[in-house]
């Protein structure tokens, strides 16, 4: 089969509701939680604005639209790599100098919603990663690996979003050999549903951050604030996460997508 007929198969599924269309992203409004820096450090993004410019009336009698005051790293976004220092010198590293091609990929969702329930705080390592491999099968190269955790449900709330107390924020995320792992797998990014691509205590880690670090070192990816990922099975899913394509973008708010098999 050809390429172009291998096309117009998945045409004709989606077409048909056999492939589904699963979307990933939060609704992105000024209810929107978003991270906050501690106070030494520079001022948090500010509130997602939504201004009305003209909806039927005199300023605009045929048509409605809105101007947007936005944070690129908002909502439901991708992480380029000049996101963070060690991928600030990367050519390729901006929003607007990616591939395309890499905006599309299949994606392994290991999921830890049980463990996340039980443990804010929990941690995703490597031996845990290699665990979900002896059961689903090896991540490649080129492929997208998310960590399920149902954080999404929290998402109504900023409060609960962040989940913080007097010792910082509690949210679950990768251990630094998780990242190490996956990368030395060839994935080409890493995804959460939390408010970052690092879990809530990351700032304790060494290195710190280590998913910011690590794969914006190596010119990967970031995911977070996904959603819906207990709608995708382990394997099999194509992931799509595209940003906008801002001039030398660090990232960018993503209406992120996959596409499902129907059973």
């Amino acid at each position: 089969m050809s390429a172009a007929d291998t096309l117009g198969e998945l045409a004709g599924l989606l077409l048909s509701g056999k492939v589904e269309v699963v979307d990933l992203s939060a609704p992105l409004g000024p209810d929107t939680p978003l991270l906050k820096l501690p106070p030494e450090l520079a001022k948090d993004t500010p509130k997602i604005e939504i201004h009305k410019i003209s909806e039927y009336d005199q300023n605009g009698p045929f048509w409605a639209w809105n101007w947007l005051k936005i944070g690129e790293h908002s909502g439901t976004h991708f992480d380029a790599p000049h996101h963070w220092i060690t991928g600030k010198d990367f050519a390729d590293g901006y929003t607007d100098t990616i591939k395309p091609q890499n905006f599309v990929a299949p994606v392994n969702v290991i999921d830890c919603s049980a463990e996340t329930e039980a443990d804010p705080d929990f941690l995703l390592t490597a031996e845990g990663v290699k665990a979900w491999e002896a059961k689903h099968g090896e991540i490649k190269p080129g492929e997208w690996v998310v960590m399920r955790t149902d954080w999404d449900k929290r998402n109504g709330s900023e409060d609960t979003f962040l989940n913080m107390d007097e010792n910082g924020p509690h949210s679950p995320g990768p251990t630094p050999d998780c990242i190490a792992y996956i990368l030395e797998k060839g994935a080409i990014g890493w995804g959460t549903q939390c408010i970052g691509t690092d879990a809530g205590g990351a700032g304790g880690m060494e290195p710190p951050f280590p998913a910011h670090n690590f794969l914006h070192k190596a010119n990967k990816y970031g995911l977070a604030s996904l959603c819906n990922l207990d709608k995708l099975p382990p394997k099999g899913a194509v992931l799509i996460a595209a940003p906008l394509k801002i001039a030398e973008g660090t990232g960018s708010p993503i209406r992120a997508l996959a596409l499902v098999a129907k059973h």
